[in-house]
């Protein structure tokens, strides 16, 4: 046998690859066009603040409170990494542990984020106006951030779901594949929040 023919059969085989549910391509094709849903706010954001009197977020914005929010919705994509993990062996308990702490991850990022909200619209700054400003800069920070605070809420639902079922013993056997649907879900929601974070109060 050549040594180019062993290193062939050495690679393992890969029973997923090349081989998208119907339910996953769905997804993915769901979640490109709402990639695209959150480009276009962003690059309006952007072009607005280009233009305008724009004031400094770290002025007005908590980012502090913030980056704090951001680890734990980092971190809750880390649970659901282990959910699925979880249900892929066969560990229902351990399935139902980690999409608990994902679920408490999301309903805390949404208990800072009403918190901050809270705030600013004490402070002066709603959706029509700004007492320090242009009133784009509240416009946009409560479209974009809201925007994406009610794909949390519908991400935290969506997994509270499959908990439950997953409690009923739905997906045991390894049987993971709307687990895997979730999981894409929630770590788009995660992935657009960073971009959110370094758009609207970094930059």
């Amino acid at each position: 046998m050549s040594p180019s023919h062993s290193a062939v059969t050495a690679i393992p085989y890969d029973k997923h690859f090349g081989h998208a549910s119907g339910g996953k391509i769905g997804m993915w094709t769901f979640l490109v066009t709402d990639a695209m849903t959150f480009g276009g706010f962003l690059i309006a954001y952007a072009n607005l603040r280009a233009y305008l009197d724009w004031p400094t977020p770290s002025d007005h914005l908590n980012i502090g409170l913030t980056a704090v929010a951001t680890f734990i919705l980092i971190m809750s994509s880390v649970s659901m990494v282990l959910a699925l993990a979880s249900g892929r062996e066969d560990h229902r308990r351990g399935m139902i542990l980690w999409l608990g702490i994902t679920i408490i991850g999301g309903l805390s990022f949404l208990g800072i984020q009403s918190y901050e909200w809270t705030h600013l619209i004490r402070d002066g700054m709603t959706f029509t106006r700004f007492s320090h400003g242009v009133p784009q800069f509240g416009s946009t920070f409560f479209l974009i951030t809201g925007f994406h605070g009610f794909h949390v809420l519908s991400g935290v639902i969506y997994l509270a779901v499959i908990m439950a079922k997953a409690m009923g013993g739905r997906y045991d056997g390894g049987n993971v594949d709307h687990v895997e649907l979730a999981g894409l879900f929630w770590h788009f929601v995660d992935l657009i929040w960073i971009l959110v974070f370094t758009f609207i109060y970094l930059l």
